[in-house]
């Protein structure tokens, strides 16, 4: 990378290329600390905890309308300061017992900083929406300096991200408004979710107890 940068921190960021260079880099950082997590546990557990990772940059007019619906100006300023998902990494899991041992062997990262965490698991939105979201901070080691960098870290499970794609394509069709029946209805699949969730981990710990058993017949 050339020294032309001189980026020593956020302030140093002023210009939009700059700045995605940033989150680019910042996705690929924590993705890769993701795979090796994953590969680790495999080697050591024979289990793979993740059934996939997905990742992406914010758009520009979807940074500009978060910037606005909040009060603030769109610039470089702002969108690093108030907008904490530009860069986001999604994991998903088959079962919630997976998304705490996810979190955990992540914050155990020395090199990440834990900005914030919200558990949407154990306290859903009025929406029914449940996921556990991590904002963390990751060294970007450039020619000339260190910049720490944002990515919001989203970890649910297969049902979870069924119904949140779902509740998503709901929001952007009505705009945030959508009839009261279909919210009732959308609350109501949220807990459907919910209950296979945790039927499906019932059912997972029964297989390993009797997995165990025929283990040292």
């Amino acid at each position: 990378m050339s020294s032309a940068l001189h980026i020593t921190n956020y302030e140093d960021v002023n210009s939009w290329e700059t700045l995605m260079f940033l989150y680019n880099a910042a996705l690929k950082e924590v993705g890769t600390k993701i795979d090796i997590l994953n590969e680790e546990f495999q080697h050591i557990h024979r289990y793979n905890p993740i059934e996939h990772v997905k990742s992406r940059i914010k758009t520009p007019e979807s940074i500009v309308k978060k910037l606005r619906k909040n009060g603030y100006d769109s610039n470089i300023e702002n969108m690093v300061k108030y907008v904490n998902d530009i860069a986001g990494i999604r994991i998903i899991c088959s079962f919630t017992s997976d998304i705490y041992r996810i979190a955990d062997m992540i914050a155990k990262q020395t090199d990440l900083k834990i900005l914030s965490l919200k558990d949407y698991i154990k306290n859903p939105k009025e929406s029914g929406y449940q996921s556990y979201h991590m904002i963390v901070t990751v060294p970007i080691f450039l020619s000339d300096g260190v910049v720490e960098t944002k990515v919001e870290i989203q970890i649910r499970t297969i049902a979870q991200d069924f119904w949140a794609s779902l509740e998503h394509k709901i929001y952007y069709k009505f705009e945030g408004n959508a009839p009261a029946y279909i919210s009732s209805e959308l609350q109501e699949c949220a807990k459907i979710a919910s209950q296979l969730d945790r039927r499906m981990l019932s059912l997972n710990e029964a297989i390993q107890k009797c997995s165990t058993g025929y283990d040292n017949d």
